[in-house]
């Protein structure tokens, strides 16, 4: 059943996510009234099924290995091991048990409107929302429509048997409530990475299939080594060079039987796939608009999507491919947020590189935290990238451990530091971190990156000591000669 008359807003934004939530803040704020559409809960993959969920799984194991590595508190832990299920109920808390009451009254308290169902595009400024009952309801937008949509994990489709043994995926390795024996992980990417160091410390035997020949290809190369023999000194069977070519599941219950590209057999209780992700728009009637479904959406730095007249669709987050980062994603909100109060208001637009109303970050200066043991932290180009993109650049590293504050913060401090630096610009175009801890020294490289800011100058940064920061000291005489 339809409803007969069509709903008229300001805004329609498709999806309930960190991006979708901050887009629809943004125009809220700038006084335009706004629906957000949702069919699942609203706070989207990172609050249930990846960032928060993951990281908490992945902290209590981080504590205990740094109490480790200090003299009078290893001796304290002894041979600790983590509680599961202590964990596994933390973990539960941050992903808010999976359920959205929170994030619904904030919606409410912030005044946006929500509608519950899927939402697909119906023609220009028009959506139809169908309902769990299948009734179904028009809306329409006087100024925007914003895809927030997402993405989704990507299973390959010529592994036979994959889909009748029901692999994890993203969301059932954040949301096991057991922990399992046997764990095999195919992909050595992030996710990859992190569920094979999150699922080993709980107790998990962990082999990781790999099909190239490193970890975390798309950061500087030392990263991946760093991660991968921490990862084997904690117990993980790492195997590189390896593709999984048949799945086998009896009954879609018990346990899962793995043939290796080399003919070899595998067996284990679950199988994880991390091996890529997909954009949800399948199904939101992108052919209405003269798009490909299924299709990544091709944006401009305002995040307005290229390919339809009239300035009024827009996608932010995954979908558009920019940047697979939920931080990003809610960077992109903002802009996204202020290009549509823009152009309702009749105000022109600022799309310079790093204009008001330009996401140029995603582009130059996206930071990144994979929160494995050791952690790594980058942010901008890596060396390869920027010899890649035509720039005349030099590169320092410098072993973290060499720092005094690293070797306060642990004992047998390992880990690695490499900035990128632009010779003809004088600026730092790139920077990668390794060790424990880094995280917290990222928002220092990106201040650095994003605001191009003249090696000169950051050499009168001065950095306190003794922290782990006095690294950025080191880094500098490099770039300085």
């Amino acid at each position: 059943m339809t409803s007969s008359t069509p709903e008229e807003y300001d805004v329609i934004v498709l999806g309930a996510g960190p991006t979708g939530e901050n887009v629809a803040d943004r125009t809220v704020a700038a006084g335009l009234r706004t629906v957000i559409v949702e069919a699942e809960l609203v706070g989207g993959e990172c609050s249930y099924w990846a960032c928060m969920p993951s990281k908490a799984l992945l902290r209590p194991a981080a504590a205990l290995t740094d109490a480790r590595t200090v003299a009078g508190a290893r001796e304290a832990v002894g041979g600790a091991r983590l509680d599961a299920a202590a964990v596994l109920a933390r973990r539960d808390s941050f992903a808010s048990d999976w359920k959205d009451d929170g994030q619904v009254q904030w919606l409410r308290d912030s005044g946006i409107e929500l509608v519950r169902g899927h939402g697909r595009l119906a023609g220009v400024r028009t959506v139809t929302v169908e309902a769990e009952d299948g009734s179904e309801r028009v809306l329409t937008a006087r100024h925007a429509v914003a895809v927030c949509t997402g993405s989704r994990p990507v299973l390959p489709a010529d592994v036979p048997g994959l889909a009748e043994a029901h692999p994890w995926t993203n969301r059932e390795a954040t949301s096991a409530k057991t922990v399992p024996g046997r764990l095999a992980v195919v992909g050595g990417g992030v996710v990859g990475v992190e569920m094979a160091t999150a699922w080993r410390a709980l107790g998990s035997e962990v082999v990781l299939l790999v099909r190239g020949d490193a970890l975390l290809p798309r950061l500087e190369p030392f990263a991946g080594e760093l991660v991968a023999e921490a990862l084997r000194e904690a117990g993980v069977d790492l195997r590189f060079g390896t593709e999984v070519t048949a799945v086998e599941r009896t009954g879609g219950a018990g346990p899962v039987a793995l043939t290796l590209g080399d003919g070899g057999r595998l067996t284990v209780d679950e199988v994880l796939y991390a091996t890529g992700r997909a954009p949800r728009t399948a199904d939101i009637g992108l052919e209405q608009v003269g798009l490909r479904p299924g299709g990544w959406l091709d944006v401009d730095d305002s995040c307005t999507v290229r390919g339809v007249d009239g300035e009024w669709l827009y996608a932010a987050g995954d979908v558009n491919h920019r940047a697979l980062l939920t931080h990003q994603g809610k960077y992109q909100a903002r802009i996204t947020g202020a290009v549509i109060a823009a152009r309702a208001q009749g105000r022109a637009l600022d799309t310079s590189r790093w204009g008001a109303h330009s996401a140029s970050a995603d582009l130059a200066g996206a930071p990144q935290v994979v929160f494995t043991q050791p952690e790594v932290a980058a942010v901008g180009v890596t060396l390869a990238e920027a010899e890649r993109l035509g720039l005349r650049v030099a590169h320092v590293d410098h072993e973290i451990g060499n720092v005094a504050g690293a070797s306060l913060y642990a004992d047998g401090y390992r880990g690695r530091a490499r900035v990128v630096f632009d010779l003809d610009r004088e600026v730092i175009v790139g920077a990668c971190l390794v060790g424990p801890a880094v995280a917290e020294l990222l928002h220092s490289a990106t201040v650095a990156v994003v605001g191009e800011v003249p090696i000169d100058r950051l050499w009168h940064a001065v950095p306190a000591y003794p922290t782990i920061s006095e690294v950025w000291l080191r880094l500098l005489e490099g770039c300085r000669g």
